[in-house]
This record gives structure tokens, C-alpha cells and sequence, in this order.
């Protein structure tokens, strides 16, 4: 991680209103290149509202967000991706009846296809599978994989784009404990090659095992910024 670097992404003073609740409420942070950082707090608290809006998929009401050090307007999923913006949903969008790589053909845009043959985009998904450490046949039907392994055809498809930033959405909610140690793994070899995470989670251990920062939000706003490696899961807790 490199800290005294420009961050790669800077959200400051993030408002998102809905009638009758306010889902986040000047919300603030930073993330720097190769960081794992936590977005931690219970259901409810604003986490996935802001990662949707860091993602184009949820427009803030007031606030506004650098990338890079340049000031940006994500409008769509569309921008965000061509700024170098992935996420991965706690819902899989993927077709049980199609292999994977015809899911992850459906779900690439074209520029990122580079009009490539099936054939070549699954070499290419072999590839980046193996680099990371999340074994895929690119062959086989999705009804087929376990559930980590549909995540794995989830993060395949974001790394294929080669993203400065990935977001994560719970990723860990329906693993097993060696598939999370694997995707431990895997996200500690992104932060290492630069790569900036945003790890949205409830799960105090996984974050104090994983995370270089934690942003803790409460009813739509930030209660805490800390090192979690430094802190207790009854510490973590109190703030959230």
C-alpha cells in the first residue's frame, strides 16, 4: 500500500437521501493504491448504497468523488468501468444454462472483449484464473459450479478489465472457511500488484485479518476510520 501517494479514490461529503431515510449522510473517505479497505458496519448502515454510487448505479445528492486526483462524475456502471472501476454484487448475475465463458462474454463490454473469439477469450480466462489463484474451466455450465465457484467466474470477469479499483459486496457470505482463505489470498496478491479494494463486510475477524483500513459507518454515517489489524472485535463493534 502506498500511502503518501494521491489516493486513488476520494469521496467527500456523500449525501444520499430516500423518502423517509436518509442512506448516507456526509460520508467522507479515501483509498489508496494497492489498499484493502474495509467498509464495515451493520445492514443498514449505508455501506452498499455508497459502493453503488462509487459504481455509477446510484446517483449521491450531494458530495463529490476524485479519482486518481482528478474530480469525476460516474453517471453510469458504464463510466465507472472506463475509469477502472469493478465490482463484484453479493448477487451473482449469471446464466445457469450458459458456460462461463459465455457469461463472462455477456457481462464484458466490448472494448474490454477486444472483439476476441470465445476460444480466445477463454485462454484468456485460464489465464487470469491460474495468475490468481481461482481455478475456472472455462467450458463448463454454470448449473454445474459450486457457489464459490460462481464467485470465482465473478471475479474473473472484473479482473479481466484489469481494474485500479475493485469493490466487493459481502464477498464472503456464502464461502466456506477455505474459500474464504482462498479469496484472502487472491485479494492480498491484487493489493500487492497495486490494485485498490474496497471490502464491504459485517464480519469483524475477516476484516481485522485482511484490511489495512477500516471505515466504520452507523445510520449513514462515518463513526470510526482505524487500522483493524490494530484494533478488537469489541472495539470494531462499539463503533459500528
Amino acid at each position: 500500500m502506498t500511502s503518501n501517494s494521491t489516493p486513488r479514490l476520494a469521496l467527500a461529503h456523500i449525501v444520499k437521501r430516500y423518502p423517509g431515510v436518509t442512506a448516507n449522510d456526509d460520508v467522507s473517505l479515501t483509498v489508496a493504491p494497492g489498499e484493502i479497505h474495509a467498509v464495515l458496519g451493520e445492514n443498514g448502515a449505508g455501506k452498499s448504497t455508497l459502493m453503488k454510487i462509487i459504481f455509477g448505479a446510484v446517483k449521491p445528492d450531494a458530495g463529490h468523488m476524485h479519482f486518481n486526483g482528478a474530480p469525476v462524475v460516474i453517471d453510469s456502471p458504464h463510466d465507472a468501468r472506463d475509469l477502472g472501476i469493478a465490482m463484484v454484487f453479493q448477487h451473482f448475475s449469471l446464466f445457469d444454462t450458459l458456460t462461463v465463458t459465455e457469461n463472462i462474454a455477456l457481462g464484458l463490454p466490448a472494448a474490454q472483449r477486444g472483439g476476441t473469439s470465445m476460444k480466445a477469450l477463454a485462454a484468456r480466462i485460464r489465464e487470469t484464473a491460474a495468475r490468481y489463484g481461482l481455478p475456472l474451466e472455462p467450458e463448463r455450465h454454470v448449473h454445474t459450479l459450486s457457489v464459490g465457484e460462481r464467485q470465482r467466474v465473478e471475479i474473473v470477469r472484473a479482473l479481466l478489465a484489469r481494474p485500479q479499483l475493485l469493490i466487493l459486496d459481502e464477498p464472503t457470505s456464502v464461502l466456506t472457511p477455505q474459500a474464504v482463505q482462498t479469496l484472502f489470498v487472491t485479494l492480498r496478491q491484487l493489493a500487492d500488484e497495486g490494485t485498490s479494494i474496497l471490502y464491504i463486510s459485517h464480519k469483524l475477524d475477516e476484516i481485522r485479518a485482511l484490511c489495512h483500513r477500516a471505515t466504520v459507518m452507523r445510520m449513514g454515517r462515518v463513526t470510526g476510520l482505524c487500522d483493524p489489524r490494530q484494533e478488537s472485535a469489541a472495539s470494531l463493534s462499539r463503533m459500528m
